[in-house]
């Protein structure tokens, strides 16, 4: 029995032996295939890199704001008599806006008038005594300077535009009474208008009054303004660390208005020699920015093959599609546009250009 044992587990062992054997060789055999794989070549278009002129400018946000902005109210009270203006419409500085209720005053200058008048027609009658005219005369003189303020105060009572401009929204009504300083209309000079953007302090130095910039807003497709630095103030931020700016602009036809979100390039000094690649050509990283540079590589069996090579590069400045590129890539490289988040260094390639990712320095949106 004992024998019978030892002859059955003689049998397992070998039998165990030969399956880890057979297991072994499939294992041996399946690394020495994978070792000999070589993965499909990755689909990527690709574009030959030219060196181009590419202005040195600085691209920030920026918001439009009035050169000359407030709200007109009334400077003393009285009830709305007359209204002449209609909301969001252009007037000149002096046009008469709102006439307040003023009959109580002008009666007052009048009543003085007629009592003087009337004084003077009793003395030429000799009715009344020259002692008393005189007398009467010299209250008319006290009573004219009076008159002088009521007419100061119906003046006051006529509101007028203090400058050219464009009007909002009415805020008042025919018959309404008006407290001193109440609200009546937005007034504002559009034309010029000023546009105030912030830049980075870094960047503070080459900020001077009289540099040229250009705005642009994603609500006016087409339009662009041009205008010229100011105003540099004379302090910097201290949680943006940046500096505030204000341009003035020509604004003609008053399409930039007060509050409106705008795109501002600045031109900082003369343009320099630049790679100009399409953004999506660009590989962004924590650790530095990359481009993958086609060329012929060599496997391990020694065969040549159209593959990547991974290139750091150094990017400053972007316009449209485009971003510049002032180091790690030279004019003539094939530099992959398009599935770099698919690439590894090494890695075989395919170009196919027959579809181009956008790489236009002024792009247009296809709604405009």
């Amino acid at each position: 029995m004992a024998k019978r044992m030892i002859v059955m587990l003689a049998v397992m062992a070998a039998l165990l032996a030969g399956l880890g054997f057979v297991k072994f060789r499939q294992i041996q055999a399946a690394g020495a295939q994978n070792a000999n794989f070589q993965p499909p070549p990755e689909a990527v278009t690709t574009t030959v890199a030219q060196r181009e002129t590419w202005p040195s400018t600085l691209n920030v946000i920026g918001t439009a704001t009035a050169i000359q902005g407030v709200t007109v109210g009334a400077d003393l009270p009285g009830t709305v008599a007359r209204i002449t203006f209609e909301s969001g419409k252009p007037v000149h500085a002096g046009d008469v806006l709102v006439e307040l209720d003023t009959r109580q005053e002008r009666a007052q200058r009048d009543l003085a008038r007629i009592n003087f008048g009337r004084a003077q027609e009793l003395v030429k009658q000799g009715v009344l005594a020259r002692t008393e005219y005189d007398n009467t005369s010299a209250q008319q003189k006290a009573t004219e300077a009076q008159v002088g303020e009521i007419r100061a105060t119906i003046e006051r009572k006529t509101i007028r535009a203090p400058f050219s401009g464009i009007l909002g929204i009415r805020q008042v009504n025919l018959g309404q009474y008006l407290a001193a300083g109440q609200a009546i209309v937005p007034l504002q000079s559009l034309n010029p208008i000023y546009v105030n953007f912030g830049v980075p302090q870094q960047t503070s130095a080459q900020v001077r009054g009289g540099r040229t910039l250009r705005v642009t807003s994603d609500d006016l497709p087409g339009a662009e303004f041009t205008g010229r630095v100011t105003a540099v103030d004379s302090v910097i931020n201290e949680a943006t660390r940046n500096i505030q700016v204000q341009a003035t602009l020509s604004n003609p036809n008053g399409k930039l208005r007060p509050g409106m979100f705008v795109q501002v390039q600045l031109v900082l000094g003369a343009s320099r020699q630049a790679i100009a690649l399409p953004a999506s050509a660009i590989n962004y990283a924590p650790y530095g920015d990359s481009v993958f540079v086609v060329t012929n590589l060599t496997d391990p069996k020694g065969k040549t093959y159209r593959g990547v090579r991974q290139q750091f590069v150094k990017v400053e400045g972007s316009r449209g599609d485009q971003v510049a590129v002032v180091s790690g890539v030279n004019a003539g490289d094939e530099v992959v546009t398009s599935g770099v988040f698919k690439l590894r260094n090494g890695a075989a390639v395919q170009v196919n250009n027959k579809v181009q990712p956008p790489n236009n320095p002024k792009p247009k949106p296809e709604d405009s």
